[in-house]
């Protein structure tokens, strides 16, 4: 993988994991680096789920794709919240 494939990934990640994280009520107490890894696995797995029902690769923009992403970030996101805030409560 070269830099610029990973500086990708990483935007990808931030991306989608804010995504995810607005769709997702209530506040969110898990770091950026944290929603970055979130959106980058979300990333991921939406891609391939989208490309299990045949929607992975359409013209134009992939909506369908984009969606299925920001559902499984916003369940990422949701999850690493409430795991994280309990291991660091103030």
């Amino acid at each position: 993988m070269t830099v610029s494939g990973i500086i990708s990934a990483l935007i990808v990640g931030l991306i989608i994991g804010l995504l995810g994280r607005l769709v997702v009520p209530g506040k969110q107490r898990i770091p950026i680096w944290l929603t970055i890894v979130v959106g980058f696995i979300a990333a991921m797995i939406g891609t391939f789920i989208a490309n299990a029902m045949g929607v992975g690769d359409t013209r134009g923009i992939d909506w369908i794709e984009l969606i299925i992403q920001v559902a499984v970030a916003a369940a990422g996101v949701s999850l690493v919240a409430g795991l994280y805030g309990r291991k660091h409560v103030h």
